[in-house]
Parts: structure tokens; sequence; C-alpha cells
């Protein structure tokens, strides 16, 4: 039987497809939740804080934290820019009897999944179509014409991982997506298995 202490629920998806709305969400309204703070190589953007947002690292720290297994996780997203998840942030949020979040990418995902199969919910958020996820990434107004191409093939690229799961969620009205992913966050939380 597990308990609280050593379950996981993972959110993912393409990038623009509410993932982090979602994850907002349910640590709105299960308090038990917790979010896991990823490491990343990348500068803190805007308002970011170290140990809220991310753990901002080297990536020589970084790299010699992968030599060390420190990672359930980790993924070089793009040259030298590297994100992942530490296994001692998970013992962290456990050590509080809560429940890691984890909003991380679907590879990510697939490896957390891989290494904790059977007390993880993993959900992956699918946007209604990749032509509506191109919309919502413009409506962004971030990207330029390249890395908008370049996430959108991503996008198309991670889709073809959904059914590696436990379930999927279309987001094509983030209140509806928010109600349903309570609904199985709900049940997970509460089932003795």
């Amino acid at each position: 039987m597990a308990t609280q202490q050593n379950k996981i629920i993972i959110i993912t998806a393409p990038s623009g497809s509410g993932k982090t709305s979602i994850t907002r969400h349910l640590m709105n309204v299960f308090p038990q939740l917790a979010f896991s703070v990823s490491a990343a190589t990348r500068p803190p953007r805007g308002n970011e804080r170290n140990g809220v947002d991310y753990y901002f690292i080297s990536a020589d720290n970084f790299k010699e934290k992968i030599q060390r297994n420190e990672f359930v996780e980790w993924e070089m997203v793009y040259e030298g820019k590297y994100y992942g998840t530490l296994k001692n942030e998970l013992d962290r949020i456990w050590h509080k009897h809560q429940v890691p979040i984890l909003d991380i990418d679907v590879k990510g995902a697939i490896h957390v999944q891989q290494q904790y199969p059977e007390q993880t919910l993993s959900i992956f958020i699918q946007p209604p179509s990749v032509e509506e996820l191109k919309k919502r990434l413009e409506g962004r107004g971030t990207e330029t014409n390249e890395s908008l191409a370049a996430r959108v093939n991503k996008a198309s690229y991670e889709i073809s991982f959904k059914d590696h799961f436990n379930k999927v969620i279309v987001n094509d009205e983030l209140g509806h997506a928010c109600q349903e992913a309570e609904q199985v966050v709900g049940k997970f939380l509460n089932d003795g298995s």
C-alpha cells in the first residue's frame, strides 16, 4: 500500500498546452501537494527566484550532480542548457508528508515514471490541435518565427508519446481541463494503492 509520502504526480505537455495553469490549479485545490522545484542552468527570468521557481546552478555544478547520480531525471534541452529533477527535492517534499507535483517535459516525465512505476500518476495535457497550440504560442508574443517553428515541431513529436502516460487530458477549455485533472488527482490521492 502506497502512502502519501511516496506518491508522485507528474504533469507533462508540449509548451503552450496549459500544464503550468493546471498545475497551479491542482496545488490550490489539494494542500497536500508541493511543487517540485527543478534545477536549471539558465539564468533567472523576470521575477523568478532561486529555490522557488528553479534551483539556478552553473552548468559545471549540474554536470557534477549528474556524475554523482543526484537526478531522478535530467535533460540538455538546448545546447548547454540543462534542466532536471533532483532526488533530494523529492525527499524534501516526502519528508514534509506531502506529494511532489512535477511540471516537467515529456522525456523527463517518462524517465521519472520508469523509476517509480507503482507510485506515479502521470497526466499528459494535450492541446486540441497543433494548429491551436501554434495560435496560443503566437499569442504569448515571446517567440521568433524560428523558435515558434521549433516549438511546434517539438510539440508534434511530444504528442506522439501521449500513450505512455496514465491519463491524457485534452485542454480545449482550461476550466474543463482543470476539473478533469482535479478528479483524476483526487482519486489518486485518496486511493490506498
